[in-house]
C-alpha cells in the first residue's frame, strides 16, 4: 500500500543498494583510468622514467595519492545516503550492493596473474617476440582489472567496516564517540597509524624474503656450473622453499599486531580509546589501501607501455634495456612490495 511504512522502507533498502553499486562503479572507472595505459596518468609515469628512476617513483606515488579523491567521496556519498535512508542498516545494505558483484570482481581479479604467469611461459619456453607481446598485452590488461577488484574490495570492506563498527559503539554503550575526548583522541591519532604500522611491515618482511632468494640465486649462478650458459638446471626446489617458508613465518607479526592492537587498547584504556582506535584505522586503511594499489598498477603498466613500443610515444621512450625501460624496471620492482599482491611473477 502506497501509505505502508514498510513499503517505504523497502524502498530506502533498495535505494541503498543502487547506490552501493554506483559508489562501486564509480571506484571501476576511477581505478581503471589511473592505472590503464591507455589513458594519460600511465603515460605520465611513463614519461618520468625518462629522467630516472626517482622521477618514476615521484610520479606514481603523486598518482596514487590523486587517486584516492573520487574513491573516498564515492564512499562517503554512500555512506551518507545509507545512513540517511535506513540508518547503520542502510550502510550495511549499501555494502552489500557493492559485494553483489563480488563473483565478477573475483574473475577479474584473477586474470591478471594468469596472464602474467602465461607470459613468464612463453618467455622460459624460447617462443616467438610476437607471443610475447600479446602475453604483455594482457598482462597490462590483467594489471588493470586487477587494481579494480582491489578497488571494490577496499571499498566494501570500509561500507561493512563501519557497519560493524557502529554495531560495537551501540553495544559498548557509548551513546557517541566525541574527538574531544582526550582518549578518544588518543585512540584515533594510534588507529591512523595502525595501518602505517601494518604496511612498514609487510613490506620489510618481502624485502627481506625477496633478499634471501636473490641470494639463493647468485649462489646457485655461482656454484653450478654450466648455469648461465644453459647447459645445467638450476635447483628450482631451493626457491620455491624460500618463498613458501618465509610466506607464513613473514606474516605471523603483522598479523599480531592487527589482533592485539583493539585488544590491548581496550583491556587499558577503555572502550572509547577503543572506539577511536577502530575509527582511526578505518579512515587510514581504506586510503593507504587504495593509493598503493592504483600506484602498483601504474608502476606496472609503464613498464608495460614502453616494453610494448605500440605508439609513436612509446617508442620514444625507448626500447626494452634502453634507460627509461630500466628507470620503469626500478619502478614495477617496488609494486611488489608496494601492494604485497602474495603471488609469484615470472615478469
Amino acid at each position: 500500500m502506497r501509505g505502508d511504512p514498510e513499503c517505504h522502507f523497502g524502498w530506502h533498502l533498495f535505494f541503498c543498494v543502487a547506490i552501493g553499486l554506483w559508489a562501486g562503479l564509480a571506484i571501476g572507472f576511477t581505478t581503471e583510468y589511473f592505472t590503464s595505459n591507455t589513458y594519460s596518468p600511465v603515460r605520465d609515469v611513463a614519461d618520468a622514467c625518462k629522467t630516472g628512476a626517482a622521477t618514476n617513483v615521484i610520479f606514481g606515488l603523486a598518482l596514487g595519492y590523486k587517486s584516492v579523491i573520487v574513491p573516498v567521496f564515492a564512499i562517503a556519498v554512500s555512506i551518507y545516503a545509507g545512513f540517511t535512508l535506513a540508518s547503520i542498516y542502510g550502510i550495511a545494505v549499501a555494502a552489500l550492493g557493492m559485494l553483489s558483484t563480488v563473483a565478477t570482481g573475483l574473475a577479474i581479479d584473477a586474470y591478471g596473474p594468469i596472464s602474467d604467469n602465461a607470459g613468464g611461459i612463453a618467455e622460459m619456453a624460447g617462443m616467438s617476440r610476437r607471443i610475447r607481446q600479446r602475453t604483455d598485452a594482457l598482462d597490462a590488461a590483467g594489471n588493470t582489472t586487477a587494481a579494480i577488484g582491489k578497488g571494490f574490495a577496499i571499498g566494501s570492506a570500509a561500507l561493512v567496516s563501519l557497519a560493524l563498527f557502529g554495531t560495537f559503539v551501540s553495544r559498548a554503550g557509548v551513546a557517541d564517540v566525541n574527538v574531544l575526548n582526550p582518549k578518544v583522541f588518543v585512540g584515533l591519532h594510534a588507529g591512523a597509524m595502525l595501518p602505517f604500522w601494518f604496511s612498514a611491515m609487510t613490506m620489510r618482511n618481502v624485502g627481506s624474503a625477496a633478499l634471501r632468494m636473490v641470494e639463493e640465486v647468485r649462489r646457485q649462478f655461482a656454484s653450478i656450473p654450466g648455469l648461465m650458459e644453459g647447459r645445467a638446471a638450476p635447483d628450482y626446489a631451493r626457491c620455491v622453499r624460500i618463498s613458501t617458508d618465509a610466506s607464513p613465518r613473514e606474516m605471523m607479526p603483522p598479523g599480531a599486531l592487527v589482533l592485539l592492537a583493539p585488544l590491548l587498547a581496550g583491556t587499558f584504556f577503555g572502550v572509547r580509546s577503543l572506539a577511536g582506535l577502530l575509527a582511526g584505522a578505518l579512515v587510514s586503511g581504506v586510503q593507504i589501501a587504495i593509493s598503493a594499489s592504483n600506484s602498483g598498477g601504474a608502476w606496472d603498466n609503464a613498464k608495460k607501455y614502453i616494453e610494448a613500443g605500440a605508439s609513436d610515444h612509446a617508442k620514444s621512450l625507448g626500447p626494452k634495456g634502453s634507460d627509461a625501460h630500466k628507470a620503469a624496471v626500478n619502478g614495477e620492482s617496488a609494486t611488489r612490495s608496494r601492494t604485497h599482491r602474495g603471488r609469484p611473477s615470472t615478469s
